[in-house]
């Protein structure tokens, strides 16, 4: 599905999104939207790796051996999620999705990489939304994308999404308390213009993401950086082989421009945090 098509999605989730009643309890669709045949778009991936920090043509770290790869051909890790970005658009997008799109917050994302990943291969993608539940802010939903060839499961990942909307004080699960801060191994200062380069190469083009005027009309400062790209970017700096699976949260947003500090214990754990020590994203790789 070419960007444009994400485009239009995009915009029709603009419309209904004023319509839209989030609440745990909504129904959601149960459709299982899938795409076959796909091949990678090698200019694009390019694209997407220098963006998000990998070694161009690596599909990995930046020590060239790739996380959740096995060669220098495979995919990062990463990157499937921005295959079946189009799909999960559809699907949220829809006037039976009950989230609004508009304003919409990426909160988690768990990867599994079950086999190689080449770039050169031909896979299915699908789709769907496993649930809805509660949040302390308002109401999430899990979207599944799965990755297959060979008649297999290559790759999985669920990611959570919010919508934040008043709640009627139900309980709903506390975040994690922090820990002690990972050792500092490198410091980025990040553009105003990241947003828009990742949405280039992901086709996610939420207005939060691309300017400060557009971010302001959903309560953010200014711009705030993609979830999966602050994902992408810390993958790529653990520069570590190996890895099948990749579990992330987020935490607080990445205001942009901004400067952010990369934290890893050098085994599985790294993190983002901000000025005066803000944590932002926390993650592991395994």
């Amino acid at each position: 599905m070419a960007m444009a098509g994400s485009l239009l999605h995009l915009t029709a989730g603009v419309v209904r999104s004023p319509f839209k009643r989030p609440s745990p309890e909504a129904g959601f669709p149960a459709t299982r939207l899938t795409r076959a045949g796909l091949r990678i778009d090698l200019a694009r991936l390019a694209a997407y790796e220098r963006v998000c920090g990998f070694a161009t043509g690596s599909g990995g770290g930046v020590d060239g051996g790739g996380v959740g790869g096995s060669g220098v051909d495979d995919l990062p890790v990463t990157y499937p999620h921005v295959l079946g970005f189009p799909l999960a658009m559809r699907l949220m997008s829809h006037r039976a999705f009950p989230l609004p799109l508009l304003g919409l917050v990426h909160t988690s994302i768990e990867i599994i990489r079950y086999a190689p990943l080449p770039a050169t291969g031909e896979y299915e993608l699908a789709v769907h939304v496993e649930g809805l539940g509660p949040h302390r802010r308002g109401t999430e939903a899990t979207v599944v994308t799965g990755m297959r060839a060979g008649g297999g499961v290559v790759w999985e990942s669920r990611s959570t999404y919010l919508a934040r909307h008043r709640t009627t004080g139900r309980t709903a699960t506390e975040p994690a308390r922090e820990g002690p801060a990972l050792p500092v191994v490198a410091e980025w200062r990040l553009g105003g213009d990241v947003g828009r380069r990742y949405g280039a190469v992901s086709g996610d083009r939420n207005p939060i993401h691309l300017y400060p005027l557009t971010a302001r009309l959903f309560g953010f400062p200014r711009a705030i950086a993609h979830g999966m790209w602050t994902v992408a970017r810390c993958v790529a700096a653990h520069g570590m082989s190996g890895y099948d699976r990749v579990r992330a949260e987020f935490r607080a947003p990445v205001l942009l421009p901004g400067t952010v500090a990369y934290g890893t214990d050098g085994d599985g754990r790294f993190e983002l945090r901000g000025a005066e020590g803000r944590l932002h994203l926390t993650g592991e790789v395994s």
